[in-house]
């Protein structure tokens, strides 16, 4: 079955803890601290496997957590980063924040890498906190949280020509009979359900990349059908085949259709490079009714060809003249929609809410800070609130009324207000 879109749970591993240790050596009865930093927590990274086509793997498995940083030794001893966890797309993946709809990145390119969840760093040991006033400190940092995040995954497939056209006109049949493919031929409509990927190899310098895109009806750019979840495979491609019914009831009227359909969806599609492909020639009324659809068609300023899917008639010149017409089209645009950019808030910023079960804080810094905050040592415990004070939490929960012995929750942590 084929896959195209996948939701997906990715979190970065924490930091290491850095220590509180002193160094402890014979005749030496005062060493000095020499706790070492905790390692960096690994990281979530994207990578494009051109060996992959779909997102069928993420059906599977839809959550990837990362390592956590080792924590710091003795002797100024660094613990050990964890290493990054890899994830494989394929070629042609949009990735969507779930929560806020931001585009964080389009991985096109073979190898290319995107960091979704960026590794928490590891925690500092004492002998960073070492002063002139105080050379035995008793405090250190625990290691940075990891991040967490929602993804969406959106497959665009890369193909260099696009066979369009409405539901049973032929679409597959074209595919069979230019590459290995295997799709689902019938005589009812609908029957390709997900789109068809081939490769036609023309000559040893021309090789093309197909994709069969399901018939598209009226009303398609709404989702009426199997809709824009398949019309987004359009916009990578470099020239469109479209493929006529030479028997249905109104051909010309199909093509104006499914042009409408996919003009609606993204009008760049528009200005794609379109060649006509009138299908059927092997049967008596398909031969009749060229002539007349040839001249409208040529009128309206489209090229076509009469070609029969079934016998191969200028089935291969219809390929040499798509190769042509992509020789002199541009490149597709990597995506047609932007990423979003919004301005960051501060870190330092926080918000404070009263409830029953006490006053809660919220804001990235003070939440981070409390994280990392070694809570059995009284001077991390004093560092912690001056960073309070600093960022003007302690004065905020004295203007809201905090009094003594209250509760006082950050993050995860329950605290107890004294002045």
């Amino acid at each position: 079955m084929f896959f195209d879109e996948a939701e997906i749970y990715v979190e970065s591993g924490r930091g290491g803890d850095g220590l509180v240790h002193f160094h402890r050596e014979k005749y030496k009865p005062r060493g000095g601290p020499d706790g070492g930093d905790g390692g960096r927590g690994g990281d979530v990274i994207l990578v494009v496997n051109p060996k992959l086509n779909t997102l069928f793997d993420f059906s599977h498995r839809s959550r990837y957590i990362a390592n956590d940083g080792k924590p710091g030794g003795p002797n100024n001893r660094s613990g050990k980063s964890a290493e990054d966890l890899t994830v494989d797309v394929p070629p042609g993946t949009l990735v969507y924040d779930a929560d806020s709809g931001d585009l964080l990145g389009d991985l096109v390119e073979y190898g290319q890498r995107l960091v979704v969840a960026k590794g928490g760093r590891g925690g500092r040991g004492n002998q960073h906190f070492a002063t002139s006033r105080n050379q035995t400190p008793r405090m250190a940092e625990r290691g940075e949280p990891g991040e967490e995040k929602s993804l969406r995954l959106e497959l665009k497939m890369i193909a260099d020509l696009g066979i369009v056209g409405v539901p049973n006109a032929g679409k597959s049949s074209l595919l069979s009979a230019v590459s290995n493919a295997k799709p689902k031929i019938a005589n009812y409509p609908f029957t390709t359900l997900s789109p068809n990927l081939g490769v036609a190899k023309l000559d040893i310098d021309s090789i093309l990349v197909l994709a069969d895109i399901p018939g598209l009806i009226e009303g398609a750019h709404e989702g009426v059908g199997l809709g824009f979840t398949f019309l987004r495979h359009i916009q990578r491609t470099k020239v469109l085949i479209h493929v006529l019914d030479g028997i249905a009831e109104d051909p010309l009227s199909d093509f104006s259709q499914t042009n409408s359909e996919m003009a609606l969806f993204d009008k760049k599609i528009k200005e794609k490079p379109q060649i006509v492909a009138f299908n059927k020639m092997d049967l008596p009324m398909a031969q009749e009714r060229w002539p007349e659809v040839s001249r409208r068609l040529k009128k309206l300023g489209y090229e076509a060809l009469p070609i029969s899917a079934v016998t191969g008639e200028n089935v291969k010149k219809l390929m040499w003249r798509a190769v042509e017409l992509m020789q002199e089209a541009p490149d597709p645009e990597p995506v047609e929609e932007m990423p979003v950019y919004r301005a960051s808030e501060d870190p330092r910023a926080f918000k404070i809410r009263h409830t029953d079960e006490g006053w809660i804080v919220r804001g990235e810094a003070i939440e981070r800070a409390a994280a990392m905050t070694y809570w059995e040592h009284y001077e991390s415990v004093r560092r912690f609130q001056r960073l309070m004070e600093r960022i003007g939490v302690e004065d905020a929960l004295r203007e809201a009324g905090v009094e003594e012995g209250d509760t006082v929750m950050i993050g995860e942590y329950t605290l107890e207000w004294q002045e």
